[in-house]
């Protein structure tokens, strides 16, 4: 079945002067921003043809997902996107302030820009920062989000479209939020494609009231990502083809023409992790939660590993390397450790039960 890079080979003859930008265009953009501009030394000014053009000389390993390299092949000498600017890419990997932050600003014409959040990559500080979500107000990358937009919307008098997938969709949502008054004006629309939510202090905020409406949310129907925390807006289910949290792959969701294929409800599995996920949030503390993250992530740094593909690619060596680091960790540690996931596994089949109660 098509997904967005069929989608190109399709439409990707027509301008968007002869055919707006649509939801599979958003969904593109959005992913834009997790290719590796930074090795091939982007310069402050140039089309996608030409940065397309150099990255598409890369093998699949140079990219953080297998998928983005048939994106770059099919962008490249893409009538449709080949001539659109791009501007003030910007990123910024900090271990020690588990920071993972990256963004570019893609010009559409004269009066309308779309401003591209990167999601988490393939770095152990990009998923740890993702995970620390669970027990702070907000995280690095959210704020430099906010600093990124209100560059952004001064440099440039034009209408924005702000979107990310994943982590990037959260972080799109929180700096349209915290922006102010002025540059939510110029905002046409914010998407989130699976990414999570906020907790209730600042959905609650004015404003956040103020973009509510222009707010699009987009999840599979196995989501467990995009229903982490709350979302106060109402979100569109998407039809993916693979199963589990492996539909978080944007490559694996399916269109058709200029539309996004919908499914009316989410799966059983998925309801189930979220109501056990917000069962176990009520009943931790963030301190609880910080602690145990902390240490689970002390454990898989053990490995020497940098990102997931190292830590996967020598499994068994790295299993071995953690499960003696856990080992080693103090025992009241351990057992905090341990008394918080059986807490999980209570709230799981709490979950369960209240299911067949309904």
């Amino acid at each position: 079945m098509p997904n967005i890079n069929d989608y190109i080979k399709w439409r990707g003859d027509l301008s968007f002067k002869e055919s707006p930008l649509n939801e599979v265009d958003n969904m593109i953009l959005s992913r834009f921003s997790y290719l590796p501009f930074s090795k091939v030394n982007i310069k402050e000014k140039e089309t996608i043809g030409n940065v397309v053009k150099r990255l598409s000389k890369f093998g699949v390993e140079e990219f953080n997902i297998d998928g983005d390299k048939p994106l770059v092949d099919n962008l490249n000498n893409c009538i449709r996107f080949k001539d659109l600017v791009l501007t003030d890419y910007e990123e910024n990997t900090n271990k020690s302030a588990e920071e993972q932050f990256a963004a570019i600003t893609i010009h559409l014409n004269d009066k309308e820009m779309y401003i591209s959040f990167c999601g988490t990559d393939n770095t152990l500080v990009g998923w740890k920062e993702d995970f620390n979500l669970s027990f702070m107000q907000n995280i690095p990358a959210q704020l430099e989000g906010v600093k990124y937009l209100k560059k952004i919307a001064h440099k440039y008098n034009k209408k924005i479209y702000l979107g990310g997938h994943s982590k990037g969709g959260n972080v799109a949502v929180y700096s349209a939020v915290f922006s102010g008054k002025e540059i939510q004006n110029k905002i046409i629309s914010v998407t989130n494609h699976d990414g999570p939510g906020f907790d209730e202090t600042i959905i609650e905020m004015e404003e956040y009231k103020r973009i509510l409406d222009k707010l699009y949310t987009y999840i599979p129907q196995s989501s467990v990502i995009g229903r982490l925390l709350e979302h106060e807006e109402k979100y569109k289910i998407v039809k993916s083809i693979e199963r589990g949290i492996m539909q978080h792959d944007i490559y694996s969701w399916q269109v058709l023409g200029t539309k996004i294929i919908q499914m009316k409800e989410v799966t059983n599995g998925s309801e189930l992790i979220n109501r056990t996920i917000k069962t176990w949030l009520k009943e931790t503390t963030p301190d609880q939660r910080k602690n145990v993250i902390d240490i689970l992530y002390n454990v898989i740094e053990s490995t020497n590993a940098v990102t997931m593909r190292e830590i996967s690619s020598a499994r068994m060596k790295n299993v071995a390397k953690m499960l003696k680091s856990y080992r080693n960790i103090d025992e009241k540690d351990r057992k905090m450790i341990n008394k918080v996931f059986a807490g999980l596994g209570m709230a799981a089949k709490e979950s369960i039960k209240g299911k067949f109660e309904e």
